[in-house]
């Protein structure tokens, strides 16, 4: 699959009493990434819960913080996404600050799940989704 890239800006509710990005908004960021990236393949994944029954969790995450994003910094999420196994899907996440000279602000790996709804437990990603993966 190829990659898939968000832009959002750092505000002052992102960032610590330095201005700089706290970095648990790095996370949010990669998870607001993954959306978009859904929506942008036509799914959306409160109509996936309500009549599909699937959600999605993160089973693995891991972040490296290179530099720091400081407010008012336009970022660029980027999102890369493979197949991990019938239940699973990998992602490589990276976090550039935007500009003349782009900088690696973050990386990431997180392992997302799909579960059932109901039950909680793994269950295969649908079909539609699987395609778009391979």
């Amino acid at each position: 699959m190829s990659g898939f890239t968000w832009q959002v800006r750092a505000y002052y509710e992102d960032t610590d009493a330095g201005g700089v990005v706290y970095h648990t908004n790095y996370i949010k960021y990669f998870e607001r990434a993954r959306t978009e990236w859904l929506r942008s393949l036509g799914y959306s994944q409160a109509r996936m819960a309500g009549e599909e029954r699937v959600l999605f969790s993160v089973v693995s995450l891991t972040t490296e913080f290179r530099r720091p994003a400081r407010l008012d910094d336009l970022l660029e999420v980027r999102c890369t996404a493979e197949l991990a196994g019938g239940a699973s899907v990998n992602f490589k996440q990276e976090i550039w600050r935007d500009g003349a000279t782009p900088e690696l602000l973050a990386a990431g790996q997180v392992r997302v799940a799909c579960i059932d709804a109901d039950s909680f437990k793994p269950r295969r990603l649908p079909a539609s989704l699987r395609k778009e993966l391979t």
